[in-house]
């Protein structure tokens, strides 16, 4: 199987089912709650979070890369009070005008773009001022231990899962991109220890 076809019908899926979990539900629901009106979500994936939107959202934008990815997430939508466009495939290249947007959603999703500042400042130019940005990410772990399996691991990691990136500093990265940091919440999910290079785990609520 070539790397390509291993990224665009094997990841998808993959992710999905890793990412569907109570615990991972929890965190999402965290994530989501405090959104507001008409929402960018980056990185869009199967949909695992339509089911966390509250009552606030009217409209979501979704910006999601695998097409694979957009029809896993058929029935999740299907189920939506709130409607859910794809509205592109990259998001570090938004085509939606200045302030367009209430708020922005990004799960599991930096880890993987390219250019993760680029994208953060993408939405913070689609997002009205005031508006907010919720992100849930894993990265960096703050234990030197496991930031030394972290960066052992990541190019592996890299391989195969279509880019995923282990050491990546979220909070560090939101600041960098011009959102102000109001809130972060970082742990790692349950899980053995050997688990702990890939499930740090980090909540941050900026403006």
């Amino acid at each position: 199987m070539s790397l390509r076809v291993w990224d665009e019908r094997v990841v998808p899926r993959l992710t999905d089912l890793s990412l569907r979990g109570h615990e991972v539900g929890e965190w999402r629901e965290v994530a989501c709650a405090g959104l507001t009106g008409r929402v960018l979500e980056i990185g869009f994936g199967s949909g695992l979070n339509v089911r966390w939107y509250p009552p606030e959202v009217t409209s979501v934008t979704a910006i999601e890369p695998s097409d694979l990815g957009w029809q896993l997430s058929d029935r999740r939508r299907a189920r939506s009070r709130v409607p859910v466009e794809r509205a592109g495939l990259d998001g570090q290249l938004l085509d939606l005008p200045d302030d367009s947007h209430d708020s922005a959603l990004v799960t599991f999703s930096l880890c993987t773009i390219p250019d993760p500042l680029l994208a953060l400042q993408e939405a913070r130019r689609v997002v009205r001022p005031g508006g907010r940005l919720h992100a849930l990410e894993h990265g960096l772990s703050p234990d030197e231990p496991v930031r030394r399996w972290q960066r052992r691991l990541e190019p592996l990691q890299r391989a195969v899962a279509g880019g995923c990136h282990l050491t990546r500093d979220i909070p560090g990265l939101v600041e960098a991109s011009g959102w102000r940091v109001e809130d972060v919440e970082q742990s790692y999910l349950l899980g053995p220890g050997l688990s702990r290079p890939w499930t740090y785990g980090y909540r941050v609520l900026a403006v």
